[in-house]
């Protein structure tokens, strides 16, 4: 298996740090708002490599964070007249809706920032003491030209990089190029207490202590979408590596942007789409679908048509799945064992299988990989029918849904409930909310999200929708 490392700019032969086990990080949301479409696609993608890697037979530590203090955060608790608190175990909850419709699995710890703040604390100090960081006015900052490797990563120079910046006369920085691993407190924002300060981490310490705490001081993979090569992974590199003392993580892995029509996403050029939203227009699962149809490394064009096209190809997939699970349920195949003529169709399904795998292992090349099934489709299509044997239909039936599942794509629709039962659960939910039996609340709105009922909270009340 070979993995394309941002670090070496080649691809590399991947070889665990420990035999059998793989240790990977992906940055997670900040949590202020819903996530976006493109915060879904680093979410699906190394989803889908966890996937793989466990179907390889990897034991895979998989960290996910959640940033739970941040402007962005703040600003919007204030706006709302609420605790930060508030509006980020808000959209933690609401990030669990969406990731679980859109069949992203749990993540092995989702640990929060504001929970890890005393590892926060004890690697600031310990780079203190190294002569990594210092500290003025309840300000610490990490002395970027001290760390020797500043710039492997994004190949950036520091020279460069500190032309035409200066440093503001309010700020105590010795160098341009050094950036905050803590901060003081202003008016209305949460702090904690510090050697240095009541304030809060910058935002690049999270990773290297959550990292560190649940994954060791040296993980195999660290991944993300490509805007947090820098300054965010450059950073990151710098402080584990300094605090340490040994390589922070083998192989780095980005993924390309999202456009849309073309264009860079963005709120002012009223181009900005939610999970939620597209998934009102949507189903999750075509989602999904549309995000493993290009090479993560590719910068991905969303647009209604392309939508509308994983649509069609992802129908396609599923029929002829349906059509093979019907041959089974009918009765109709009366023939039990595989002839010489099928077997050559299984051989040639063998085939296939080891393309698919091959793809995946260059890279986790899910494009051609989804390639590779359209072509077992087409072979289901012209040989599976009703004269065909059972262990026959049995063997491609299942090799199109074990694929299929590497890729995290459901093959099977959950049975409907009807809308008295969906008004009954959403009554039932409601009660728990009011008692604050909020583990039963969440559950009963993901048993709905996994039949495919989405709700919405409003003023109004419960809104909900069939996706």
């Amino acid at each position: 298996m070979k993995i394309y490392n941002t670090l070496t700019q080649k691809k590399e032969e991947f070889i665990p740090i420990e035999e059998g086990k793989v240790r990977m990080y992906v940055c997670g949301p900040t949590v202020y708002n819903y996530i976006h479409i493109g915060n879904a696609r680093p979410a699906i993608l190394f989803d889908t490599f966890r996937r793989y890697l466990e179907y390889r037979g990897y034991d895979v530590n998989y960290v996910s964070n959640f940033t739970d203090v941040d402007d962005k955060i703040i600003k919007k608790a204030n706006e709302e007249g609420v605790s930060s608190a508030d509006i980020s175990e808000r959209y933690i909850k609401e990030f669990k809706v969406d990731a679980l419709a859109l069949n992203i699995e749990e993540a092995t710890h989702h640990p929060k920032a504001t929970e890890e703040i005393d590892g926060m604390i004890e690697m600031i100090s310990n780079l203190i003491d190294k002569g990594y960081a210092y500290e003025k006015n309840g300000t610490v900052y990490f002395k970027t030209r001290s760390f020797k490797g500043y710039g492997k990563l994004s190949k950036k120079k520091i020279d460069d990089l500190e032309a035409g910046i200066r440093i503001a006369v309010s700020e105590d920085k010795e160098d341009p190029m050094d950036f905050v691993l803590w901060k003081p407190k202003k008016e209305g924002e949460p702090y904690w207490t510090s050697p240095w300060s009541e304030g809060r981490p910058g935002w690049h310490i999270e990773c290297s202590v959550m990292s560190r705490k649940y994954l060791g001081e040296q993980i195999d993979i660290h991944a993300g979408g490509e805007d947090l090569i820098f300054p965010h992974h450059e950073n990151e590199i710098a402080q584990s590596e300094a605090a340490n003392g040994k390589e922070f993580a083998r192989y780095w892995m980005h993924n390309a942007f999202i456009n849309i029509d073309n264009k860079k996403m963005s709120k002012s050029e009223g181009n900005f789409f939610t999970v939620r939203e597209i998934c009102e227009q949507y189903d999750p699962q075509i989602v999904r679908f549309f995000m493993l149809n290009s090479h993560y490394r590719s910068p991905l064009n969303f647009s209604k048509e392309l939508m509308e096209a994983a649509k069609n190809s992802l129908t396609r997939i599923l029929t002829a799945i349906g059509q093979l699970q019907h041959l089974l349920d009918s009765g109709a195949l009366s023939r039990e064992f595989i002839s010489s003529d099928e077997q050559l169709i299984v051989t040639e399904s063998e085939a296939l299988n080891s393309k698919f795998m091959d793809a995946m292992d260059d890279d986790f090349n899910t494009a051609d990989a989804i390639a590779a099934i359209f072509e077992l489709v087409k072979l289901s299509n012209t040989n599976c029918n009703g004269d065909s044997s059972i262990e026959f239909i049995k063997i491609i039936h299942q090799r199109l849904i074990n694929l299929c599942d590497i890729l995290g794509i459901k093959t099977t629709k959950e049975e409907e409930l009807l809308d008295s039962d969906i008004e009954q659960l959403i009554e039932d939910r409601q009660t728990a909310r009011k008692i604050k039996d909020f583990a039963k609340s969440d559950q009963i709105r993901n048993l709905l999200l996994e039949k495919g009922i989405v709700l919405e909270d409003t003023r109004e009340g419960v809104r909900w929708k069939r996706s």
